[in-house]
C-alpha cells in the first residue's frame, strides 16, 4: 500500500486534568507573568523616550529585567506545553480519525447532539494509559497477543470438506424446500448453512435460498449478487441438490393456501431435527414443496447428527465464496491495510481467490501487522442495553426518546418487571463496551500507540466526540471508506451486505481480530473462520464484560500495572483452547470433529 491519501485531522485540544495542582500553578503562573509583562511593555510604550536615552547603570539593568521576565515566560511556556502533552496524544502525529456518524437522526429518530456526550468516563485511567504508551512507543513490542497463546491451537486442521459416506444422496426426493433468509449478510449466511442442512435431513432438493428485503438494511441484494452460485452448487453436489429455480409446474401454487408456508411462529429457535421430520415432512409428502419464511437460526447444534454438522461447516468454510466483485475490492482493502500484496495464508485464498498474489510475488513495500476491531456502539446498542454512559439528563432523556421509537413493545413488556438500575446492568456485563473502554483494553494487553487499527463499521453512537477517546491513544485508525476512493466504493454504495462482506474480509484476514461484543453474529463468522483456517497463528480477542466492568469500577484507585496485569489475565483464560461445548455454534467455534481433524 502506498501513502494514505486521506488528511490528517486537526489535533485535539490539549487536555489538563481537573484537580492536577502542579498544572494548576503552571497554567496560572503563566497567567500571571504574561500579564506583568504586557504591563511592562505597555509602560514602554507610553515612554519611549526613557528608552532610547536612558544609558545609565539602572536603566541598563531595567533592561536585563525585562529580558529576564521574557525569558522566563518564555520557559514557563514550555514547561506548560510539555506537560500537557504528556496528557495528550503519545504520538507526535496524529492522523485523520475516520468520519464516524452518529447514528442518531433528525428523521422522526431522537437526536443527540455530539457536543452533549461526554468525551471520556475514565479520566484518570486514560491519562494513566497515555503515558504508559508513550514510554513504551520507541520500545520493542512486547505484546504477547499478536500469536495464540496455546500450541494446541496449531494442531486443528480444516477437514470439513471431506465425504462423510453416511450422509449420501438418495434418488428418491421427499419435494422442494424454498428458504427466504432474514436479516444482514451474516444472518443470512447462516440461515443459508441451515437450508442446506435440513434439505439433507428431509432428503429434499433445495432451491437457492432467497433473501428478504429489510427496512433496517435497505439492501436488495440477492445471492447471487453476493455468493458464487455454480461454485456453492458443485461444492455440495455430492450431498444434497440445489436448484436455481422451482420447477415451472409447481410456481404457481399458493402455499399459504394449501398449508406448506412456515414461518418462525411454527419452528422455534435453534430447533431440534425430530421438528423438521414431524412438521415439515409430512407437508413435503403431501404437496411437494415447502416454504420456509423467514428462516433464521433455526436448527440446533446438538443433538444433531455427526453428518449434518458437517455439512454446515463445510457449507459455511468451504461452499460460500464472494462473487469476484467482492473479493477484487476485498484484495484491495487488504493490501493497502497491510501495505503489501503478497498471501498469507489459505484465510487468504478462500476469502480473496486469486485476486491477491502468491507467496514469493512482488511486495509494494514489506508486510504489515494490523488489528480489525469490531467496535459495536451503534445507537441501537446503546438504547437497547437501559445503560447510562455519563451523559447525564440530557443522554437518559434522549435515549428514552428513541426507546419509545423503536422498543415500544420492550419498554411495555419491562412495565411488569423490576427495574433494573443502570449501573447493575453494567456489573453484570450487559454494557457495550465505549470506544474509550475499547482503547483502555487495547492499551492494558499492551498493544502500541502506533499499532495499525481497521476498525468495522463506522456508525458510532456519538460519533467523533465519542471516538476522540480512541483516537488519542490509537490515532493509526481507519475503515474502508478511508483506504478506498468514493469511486472504488459507488458500485457498492446501497448494498449494506456487500459493504459488510468488505468489513467481514478485512476483519478475518487481520493479524489480530478483536470484539467488543461476543454476541455479534458478525464476530462469530470471523472468529470462526479464524479459526478454522488460522492453524494457531490466528489470535482472536474477546473481552469478558463483566469482569472488565468491575476492573473499570476501579477506576479512582487502580494502578495502571494493575489494570494491565487484570486485563491480560482475562484475556489470557479467554485464549485457551478448548473443543466446541455442547450446544454451542459449529459456525463460531469449529473445533470439533464434525469440522475439524486434530493431529497427535
Amino acid at each position: 500500500m502506498g501513502k494514505q491519501s486521506s488528511p490528517r485531522s486537526p489535533r485535539p485540544e490539549p487536555l489538563v486534568p481537573s484537580g492536577n495542582p502542579y498544572l494548576e500553578r503552571r497554567l496560572s503562573g503563566g497567567e500571571y507573568h504574561w500579564s506583568k509583562t504586557t504591563a511592562l511593555l505597555r509602560g514602554l510604550k507610553n515612554e519611549p523616550t526613557k528608552l532610547s536615552t536612558c544609558k545609565s547603570f539602572n536603566g541598563k539593568r531595567h533592561v536585563r529585567s525585562i529580558v529576564f521576565t521574557i525569558g522566563l515566560l518564555g520557559f514557563l511556556l514550555w514547561m506548560d506545553s510539555l506537560m500537557v502533552s504528556i496528557f495528550d496524544s503519545p504520538s507526535p502525529q496524529r492522523k485523520l480519525a475516520p468520519r464516524y456518524s452518529s447514528s442518531l437522526n433528525d428523521n422522526g429518530n431522537a437526536s443527540v447532539k455530539e457536543e452533549n456526550l461526554p468525551m471520556q468516563m475514565h479520566t484518570r485511567l486514560l491519562n494513566l494509559a497515555s503515558i504508559a504508551l508513550s514510554r513504551k512507543e520507541t520500545r520493542h513490542d512486547s505484546t504477547k497477543f499478536w500469536e495464540e497463546a496455546s500450541r494446541q491451537a496449531s494442531k486443528w486442521k480444516p477437514c470439513a470438506d471431506r465425504g462423510v459416506p453416511s450422509l449420501g444422496k438418495s434418488s428418491r426426493k421427499t419435494g422442494f424446500i424454498l428458504v427466504s433468509a432474514n436479516g444482514g449478510l451474516n444472518q443470512q449466511r447462516v440461515a443459508v448453512c441451515n437450508a442446506v442442512a435440513v434439505a439433507a435431513l428431509l432428503n429434499a432438493t433445495l432451491v437457492l435460498p432467497k433473501f428478504l428485503y429489510s427496512n433496517v438494511w435497505k439492501d436488495p441484494s440477492q445471492f447471487g449478487d453476493i455468493y458464487q452460485e455454480e461454485y456453492f452448487m458443485d461444492t455440495l453436489k455430492d450431498d444434497v441438490d440445489i436448484i436455481k429455480e422451482l420447477p415451472h409446474r409447481l410456481q404457481s401454487l399458493d402455499l399459504k393456501a394449501i398449508g406448506s408456508l412456515i414461518t418462525d411462529a411454527d419452528i422455534v429457535k435453534e430447533a431440534k431435527p425430530r421438528e423438521y421430520i414431524e412438521k415439515a415432512l409430512p407437508l413435503l409428502l403431501r404437496n411437494g414443496v415447502v416454504h420456509f419464511l423467514g428462516f433464521g437460526n433455526r436448527l440446533g447444534f446438538d443433538p444433531v447428527p455427526f453428518e449434518i454438522l458437517r455439512l454446515r461447516c463445510k457449507c459455511n468454510f468451504h461452499a460460500l465464496k464472494f462473487v469476484p466483485k467482492i473479493q477484487e475490492l476485498g484484495s484491495l482493502l487488504v493490501k493497502r491495510i497491510r501495505k503489501s500484496d503478497v498471501r498469507r495464508n489459505m484465510l487468504d485464498k478462500q476469502l480473496l481467490g486469486n485476486f491477491i498474489s502468491r507467496k514469493g510475488d512482488r511486495t509494494v513495500s514489506g508486510p504489515s501487522k494490523y488489528l480489525a476491531l469490531h467496535l459495536r456502539f451503534e445507537v441501537d446498542m446503546v438504547a437497547y442495553s437501559f445503560c447510562e454512559f455519563g451523559g447525564g439528563e440530557t443522554e437518559r432523556r434522549k435515549l428514552q426518546e428513541y426507546r419509545e421509537i423503536h422498543f415500544s413493545l420492550v419498554l411495555e413488556r419491562l412495565k411488569n418487571s423490576k427495574p433494573v438500575s443502570p449501573r447493575e446492568q453494567r456489573m453484570l456485563g450487559k454494557c457495550p463496551l465505549t470506544p474509550e473502554e475499547a482503547a483502555l483494553v487495547l492499551a492494558g494487553l499492551g498493544f502500541k500507540s502506533q499499532t495499525y487499527i481497521y476498525l468495522a463499521g463506522s456508525q458510532i453512537y456519538g460519533g467523533q466526540s465519542r471516538m476522540h477517546p480512541f483516537t488519542r491513544l490509537y490515532p493509526n485508525l481507519v475503515t474502508k471508506e478511508d483506504l478506498l476512493t468514493p469511486t472504488e466504493l459507488s458500485p457498492f454504495r446501497n448494498f449494506t451486505s456487500q459493504l459488510a462482506a468488505l468489513d467481514l474480509i478485512a476483519c478475518a484476514t487481520a493479524d489480530v481480530f478483536a470484539m467488543t461484543d461476543s454476541g455479534s453474529q458478525l464476530a462469530s463468522l470471523v472468529s470462526g473462520l479464524r479459526t478454522y483456517y488460522g492453524i494457531g497463528k490466528a489470535p482472536t480477542l474477546r473481552p469478558n464484560k463483566k469482569r472488565l466492568a468491575a476492573i473499570l469500577s476501579e477506576n479512582s484507585t487502580l494502578g495502571w500495572h494493575d489494570f494491565e496485569a487484570s486485563i491480560r489475565k482475562m484475556f489470557a483464560e479467554n485464549q485457551m483452547v478448548h473443543t466446541r461445548p455442547f450446544g454451542r455454534s459449529i459456525y463460531r467455534q469449529p473445533r470439533c470433529p464434525e469440522c475439524m481433524c486434530k493431529t497427535h
